[in-house]
């Protein structure tokens, strides 16, 4: 007989609930407001980092299914926020940009994301702060490596 799965200590399960809730608050912040969801914040929130990417390379970094993020990039073209290139060396190849519409959206939302982060994280002090992001950093590779054995 298997020990019961005590979901409030199992860390996958603690892990996605928090990650949900804290997307749906920021995502009340902006959707109404820009007509935005989710993927394609995230999306445009990697472009606005990293310009220049393949849809995969979007999927990879965001780890969101590669359909949602396809969908979310045909929207985003759709609605003018992102520009699909021909890369420079390779013209099968198509990268993403942000329009100049879009890197406004994005500059207004991303300036909305880090106040709402610094107030998540206002009652976390600075050692604390370091000390989550090391454990995150070492769970995100704990997790891959479990993922390949």
């Amino acid at each position: 007989m298997t020990d019961a799965l005590a979901l409030e200590r199992f860390l996958p399960y603690r892990l996605s609930v928090l990650s949900n809730r804290i997307s749906d608050s920021m995502a009340r912040m902006y959707s109404q407001r820009f007509d935005l969801g989710v993927t394609e914040w995230r999306v445009m929130a990697v472009l606005g980092r990293y310009p220049g990417l393949s849809a995969s390379q979007v999927t990879r970094l965001t780890a969101m299914d590669k359909v949602a993020v396809s969908r979310a990039v045909a929207g985003l073209v759709e609605a003018g926020r992102l520009r699909r290139d021909t890369h420079d060396s390779d013209r099968r190849r198509s990268v993403l940009r942000l329009s100049t519409h879009g890197q406004q959206v994005y500059d207004e939302v991303a300036a909305m994301a880090l106040e709402f982060e610094r107030r998540l994280l206002d009652g976390i002090g600075s050692d604390e702060r370091a000390s989550l992001f090391r454990l995150l950093d070492k769970l995100d590779e704990l997790g891959l490596r479990a993922e390949s054995e």
